[in-house]
């Protein structure tokens, strides 16, 4: 192993090389969740699955895992969830109404 060699060069550890839990888009039935899961860990995401749908049988947790999963969960291609989206638009709105910054929304009716 090439343990000294830099990052994004030949030996090292790339961008690319990093496994990154997210949705999937190749393999999704509903949002992705249990087939990013299933590449992540490197199981069959039916598996995972099974083992929500008996987790929903016995108590519903499975729905709850999996909606916690579409939420916090990145989609394949983007760098952020759902909830972290939801949070950047918040304090982009609370930063612009605190400093005086008016978008085209939100500029006063005259």
């Amino acid at each position: 192993m090439c343990e000294g060699a830099p990052r994004g060069q030949p030996g090292g550890m790339s961008e690319q090389n990093i496994k990154q839990l997210r949705r999937t888009r190749n393999g999704r039935i509903i949002a992705g969740v249990c087939s990013g899961v299933g590449e992540y860990v490197g199981i069959d995401a039916n598996l995972i699955r099974i083992a929500l749908a008996i987790a929903t049988l016995f108590g519903g947790l499975g729905i709850g895992v999996y909606a916690i999963g579409w939420l916090l969960l990145p989609e394949e291609g983007r760098d952020a969830s759902i909830v972290q989206d939801l949070i950047n638009k918040q304090q982009a709105k609370s930063s612009s109404t605190t400093t005086g910054v008016w978008d085209d929304e939100q500029k006063p009716q005259q």
